[in-house]
C-alpha cells in the first residue's frame, strides 16, 4: 500500500502566484547521456498575490543541482533548500535575475516528460508538469514568461536544433560543435516550452496569411520519411485558411514548425510554433495509412495548429481549467473535420467516440465534471470527459447563441485575454456578454458530473391536431456529487409526416407565420418541460436530438416501426444513424437475453432499403448499416454479459449476412474503385461501404468469401482495403489468417507504424488464444515496453478494444494487466494509468468477474512507492 497517500490540489485551494517571471533565458549543453541546463530568470514579486515569507520556492524533479546565484552572488548552501521536488532560495528581495545550473540524464528518462530521447533524437514534452524535470522553475500555467533559448551540440549527433519562436543565431563553435539561438516573442507557460534536437529531414513550404504575410512551414522527421509528409502539408494549410476564415485568427510568427517523433505518450503537443507530435499522426501514404489515418492526421494537425489562439496566445489559469482550452480546440476540430468533409458522417463518429469513452467515464469510479474539483495526479485528468465532453459544452453554447452571436462572443473572448490565463468563467462571461444571455444555469455542465438522461415521450391529440412532447431529465447520482440539478440544454427536433416531409415546427401560442420547417432548438431547463406543437394534420414522427445537440442519453416511446421509419427518412445524418443504432441495440439485446430470437422481417427490409439507396451518400449508409460496438451494447445492461453480447453480435452479422447475401455481394462488387487513391469523402464512403459489406459476408461464411478477402488482401493498392481484408481473415482462422499476418509483416517490417497495426490485429482478434498470442508477442523483435505506441497496439488493443477475451471468465485477462501495469509503472507511469482504467468499472460486471478485477486492482494498490499516475486510479477505483 502506499506508504504516505498522496495529497491532493484542489481547486479551492488556487492562489495567485507570488512571484511571476517576465524574462527566461536558457543555455543548453546537450549531450543523450548528461545535458547541462543554465537558466536565469528575471523575476518580480506579483502585486496581486498575497505576501508570503521572502521565499521563493520553484518546481523540479530528478534534477542535480550545481550552480544558484542572485543577481551575480552565487548563493552558499545556507542560502537556499533542495528536496527531491523543489527549489527554495531564502529571502529573496522585490526584482532580481535567479540563476541555476543543473544537469539531467534523458537518456534515463523513460517516462517520456520533460527532456528525453527517441529513437536517435532528444525531445521535450513538458505539459503538463514536466518543464520541473528540465530546470528549477514556477511551473504553473499562469506564470507567462518570454524565453531565448540558446542550444550547444555536437554538430554531426545533432545536426538540428529546434525551440520555440524564430531564429536569432547559427554558428559552429569548436570540437565540432554548433549553437543556434532561439526566441519567442510572446509570453508562454512553461509547459509549451520545446526544444528538439536529431538529424532530421525538412519537408518546407509557405503560407501566405490572410493579411499577405508569408509564414515559413516546415515538417521535420527521420528522413526515411520525407515522402510521407505531402498529406501533413496539406492539412496544415487547410486549417491555416479554415482558422482565418472561420474565426478570424492569423498565425503570428514568421515561422511554424512540426516534428515528428516515435516515442511520444500523446497524439501531439502544441508547444509554441513548434508542435511535437506523435509520428502516427504527421506519416501517411495511401500504401502505410488507412482512411482513419488521414483523417486522424487532418484532424490532429488542425487541432494543435488552432490551439495557437485557443490555448497559446490565452492559456488556463490553471489545470483545472484544462477543458478551457482542450474543450473549445477540440470543438474547432470538429466543425474543421465536418467542413472538409461529411458533416453527418463527422459527427457520428464524434458521438461514438463520446459514448464509447465519456459516457463510460461518467458512469464510473473515475467520473469527474468537465472542470475538475481536484486531483492527484494531473496527467489523469486529460480524458474524454475534459476533451470530448467539454467540446460538446462549447457546442451547445454555439447552438443557443447562434452562428452569428457565437462569432461575436468569440471574438470578444480573443480581444479580452489575449495573452492571459484565464478560467472556464472567462470564457462564458464573453459568450453572456455578446450575447446578452444570462448562461449562470447553463455553467453547471462546467461543475456537475454525470451523463444527464433524457426520457421523451410524445402524444398525438387528433381532435385538436397537437402533439405534445414531455421532457423529463435526471442525471444519476456520481463519486462525491450524489445530487444533481437540473441543466439548461438544447434539444434540438424535427417532426416528420408519414411521407417522409417535414412538418411544421409551431409551438402554441405563436403566430402561424413564423411556423419553421426542418429543425428547432427548444431549450430544455427545468426537470420537466412540455412543449405543445400546433396546426399538425396527422401524427408526427419526432426526430430528437438532431446532430447531437446535447451529450445525454435519450430514452423515448419510440416503436421498431419508428425507427425503421427513421432510419430510411430522416433527413438528419445524426438522426438516422442513432435510430437504426436503437434500433439494432433493442435486437442484440433481445439477442442477449433470448438466443435463439428470431429478428424481425422488417428489419432486413429497412437495412436492405439503406444498402441499395444509391442516392444515399456511401459513408452514411456505411455508419447506419454498422452494428453498435460491444462496450457500447455493455453500457447499456445493469450487469454486463459480455459472452452474450458477443454471441448476441455474431450472431446478428450472420443473420445479415445469409438474409441479404446477394445484395451485400452487389453492392461490394458496385464499390470496387481503379485509379490511385482518393482521399476524398466519396472516396472514403466507397471503401468504407464495401469493407461493411465484405464483413456481413465473412460472417455467413458466404460462398468465396474467404476468396474475396484474399483477393483484396493481395491486390489492393490502399492500406485501408488490406487492412479490412487481412482483420477478417485473422477473425476468420486458420491458413488463410496465418498466411497473410506472415505475408503483412514480410512486406512491412521496416514500416514501425505500419507494425503498429500488425499487432493490433492479433490482439483484437476473437479467437479463444488471442491471449496466449499477445503474451507471446510480447517477446518479439519489434516489441518494446519502452515505445508508447508499441504498448497501445498490443497490450492497451487487447485490453480496451476486445472486451469478450479481456473478459475472459478465468480471470486472466485482469492478471495480465496487472502484471504489465506494475511493469510499466516504474518506466512510464502515464501509460501505466491510462492501461489501469480499464478495470475501472469492475462493479459493472458479474460477482466472479468483481472479485477477480477487484483482487488484481487491489495487487497493484499495495505495492510501495506506486507513482501518484496509478495510484490515484487504483485507489478512486476501489472506493466505496
Amino acid at each position: 500500500m502506499y506508504r504516505d497517500a498522496p495529497h491532493p490540489t484542489r481547486l479551492e485551494d488556487y492562489r495567485p502566484p507570488e512571484f511571476l517571471i517576465d524574462q527566461v533565458d536558457l543555455h543548453f549543453d546537450l549531450d543523450l547521456d548528461l545535458t547541462r541546463v543554465a537558466a536565469e530568470l528575471t523575476i518580480r514579486r506579483n502585486p496581486a498575490a498575497t505576501r508570503g515569507d521572502g521565499s521563493l520556492t520553484l518546481q523540479g524533479e530528478q534534477l542535480a543541482l550545481d550552480q544558484v546565484a542572485i543577481d551575480g552572488h552565487l548563493l552558499t548552501p545556507a542560502e537556499y533548500r533542495v528536496d527531491t521536488e523543489s527549489l527554495t532560495v531564502l529571502r529573496v528581495p522585490d526584482r532580481f535575475r535567479l540563476l541555476t545550473r543543473v544537469h539531467i540524464h534523458p537518456a534515463r528518462n523513460t517516462a517520456l516528460e520533460g527532456l528525453y530521447q527517441s529513437g536517435e533524437m532528444l525531445c521535450t514534452q513538458c505539459e503538463a508538469e514536466g518543464f520541473r524535470r528540465i530546470t528549477y522553475f514556477l511551473d504553473r500555467p499562469d506564470v507567462m514568461a518570454r524565453y531565448t533559448v540558446t542550444i550547444d551540440a555536437n554538430r554531426v549527433r545533432f545536426p538540428v536544433l529546434l525551440s520555440n519562436g524564430n531564429p536569432l543565431e547559427a554558428r559552429d563553435l569548436e570540437g565540432g560543435r554548433h549553437r543556434v539561438r532561439w526566441e519567442d516573442p510572446f509570453p508562454k507557460p512553461s509547459y509549451l516550452f520545446a526544444l528538439i534536437a536529431g538529424e532530421l529531414g525538412v519537408v518546407e513550404e509557405t503560407f501566405t496569411t490572410a493579411s499577405g504575410r508569408s509564414v515559413g512551414l516546415r515538417i521535420y522527421v527521420e528522413p526515411q520519411n520525407l515522402d510521407k509528409c505531402d498529406h501533413a502539408m496539406r492539412s496544415l494549410k487547410k486549417a491555416m485558411r479554415w482558422d482565418e476564415e472561420r474565426y478570424g485568427r492569423e498565425y503570428d510568427l514568421d515561422l511554424f514548425m512540426i516534428v515528428a517523433v516515435s516515442h511520444f505518450n500523446m497524439g501531439a503537443m502544441e508547444n509554441k510554433g513548434l508542435n511535437v507530435f506523435n509520428d502516427k499522426f504527421v506519416l501517411a501514404r495511401p500504401e502505410t495509412a488507412t482512411d482513419q489515418d488521414f483523417l486522424g492526421v487532418e484532424g490532429v494537425i488542425a487541432h494543435e495548429y488552432f490551439h495557437n489562439w485557443t490555448g497559446n496566445r490565452i492559456t488556463c489559469r490553471d489545470w483545472f481549467q484544462l477543458s478551457l482550452k482542450e474543450g473549445f480546440t477540440v470543438f474547432r476540430d470538429q466543425e474543421f473535420s465536418a467542413d472538409m468533409g461529411s458533416r453527418g458522417v463527422t459527427r457520428i463518429s464524434d458521438v461514438r467516440t463520446l459514448r464509447a469513452a465519456q459516457f463510460a467515464e461518467d458512469g464510473g469510479p473515475m467520473a469527474h465534471p468537465v472542470r475538475p474539483t481536484s486531483y492527484i495526479e494531473i496527467n489523469n485528468f486529460y480524458t474524454s470527459t475534459v476533451y470530448e465532453k467539454g467540446a460538446e459544452v462549447v457546442r451547445m453554447q454555439a447552438t443557443l447563441l447562434g452562428p452569428e452571436v457565437f462569432r461575436r462572443a468569440t471574438d470578444l473572448y480573443f480581444e479580452r485575454h489575449d495573452g492571459q490565463a484565464v478560467t472556464t468563467d472567462d470564457f462564458v462571461t464573453c459568450m453572456e456578454d455578446a450575447s446578452g444571455r444570462d448562461l449562470t444555469q447553463f455553467r453547471r455542465w462546467y461543475a456537475q458530473a454525470g451523463t444527464p438522461q433524457l426520457r421523451v415521450k410524445g402524444e398525438y391529440a387528433a381532435a385538436d391536431g397537437s402533439y405534445t412532447l414531455t421532457v423529463r431529465q435526471h442525471t444519476p447520482a456520481t463519486p462525491g456529487q450524489p445530487q444533481k440539478g437540473p441543466l439548461h440544454l438544447p434539444l434540438a427536433v424535427g417532426l416528420l409526416g408519414r411521407d417522409g416531409e417535414a412538418l411544421p415546427l409551431r409551438l402554441d401560442g405563436e403566430d402561424e407565420a413564423v411556423a419553421t420547417r426542418g429543425t428547432r432548438i427548444l431549450e430544455v431547463r427545468a426537470a420537466l418541460e412540455r412543449f405543445r406543437f400546433v396546426g399538425l394534420q396527422e401524427r408526427p414522427v419526432p426526430s430528437l436530438l438532431r446532430g447531437f445537440s446535447a451529450p445525454v442519453k435519450l430514452q423515448c416511446d419510440f416503436t421498431d416501426d419508428d425507427l425503421q421509419f427513421l432510419m430510411a427518412h430522416d433527413t438528419d445524418g445524426f438522426a438516422r444513424w442513432d435510430a437504426a443504432q436503437s434500433l439494432m441495440q433493442r435486437i442484440l439485446l433481445g439477442l442477449v437475453a433470448s438466443p435463439r430470437k428470431s429478428v424481425p422481417t422488417a428489419f432486413f427490409a429497412a437495412f436492405r432499403d439503406t444498402l441499395l439507396d444509391a442516392r444515399g451518400e456511401p459513408a452514411l449508409r456505411a455508419e447506419v448499416l454498422t452494428l453498435p460496438g460491444e462496450s457500447y451494447l455493455a453500457d447499456q445492461m445493469a450487469v454486463v454479459d459480455v459472452d452474450g453480447i458477443h454471441r448476441a453480435g455474431e450472431s446478428l452479422r450472420r443473420r445479415i449476412g445469409e438474409e441479404l447475401a446477394a445484395d451485400l455481394l452487389s453492392v461490394y462488387t458496385a464499390q470496387a474503385e481503379s485509379g490511385p487513391y482518393a482521399f476524398t469523402p466519396a472516396a472514403i464512403g466507397r471503401r468504407a461501404l464495401k469493407n461493411l459489406t465484405l464483413s456481413y459476408l465473412m460472417a455467413a461464411d458466404a460462398p468465396n468469401a474467404v476468396t474475396l478477402c484474399r483477393d483484396q488482401f493481395a491486390a489492393a493498392h490502399n492500406m485501408t482495403d488490406v487492412m479490412a481484408a487481412l482483420r477478417l481473415l485473422v477473425d476468420h482462422g486458420g491458413a488463410a489468417g496465418e498466411e497473410a499476418l506472415a505475408a503483412f509483416y514480410d512486406r512491412w517490417s521496416a514500416q514501425p507504424l505500419v507494425i503498429d497495426k500488425w499487432f493490433s490485429i492479433q490482439a483484437t482478434s476473437s479467437r479463444a488464444d488471442v491471449l496466449e498470442r499477445v503474451v507471446g508477442l510480447m517477446t518479439h523483435a519489434d516489441f518494446s515496453m519502452r515505445n508508447p505506441n508499441r504498448v497501445r497496439s498490443l497490450i492497451g488493443a487487447f485490453c480496451t478494444a476486445n472486451p469478450v477475451r479481456f473478459h475472459a471468465a478465468d480471470g486472466a485477462g485482469y492478471r495480465f494487466l496487472a502484471d504489465r501495469i506494475l511493469e510499466l509503472d516504474p518506466l512510464n507511469p502515464q501509460i501505466a494509468s491510462r492501461l489501469l482504467k480499464s478495470m475501472s468499472r469492475w462493479r459493472r460486471y458479474d460477482p466472479a468477474r468483481q472479485a477477480l478485477m477487484r483482487a488484481e486492482i487491489a495487487r497493484i494498490l499495495a505495492v510501495d512507492a506506486l507513482s501518484k499516475d496509478v495510484y490515484e486510479v487504483a485507489a478512486k477505483t476501489l472506493e466505496d
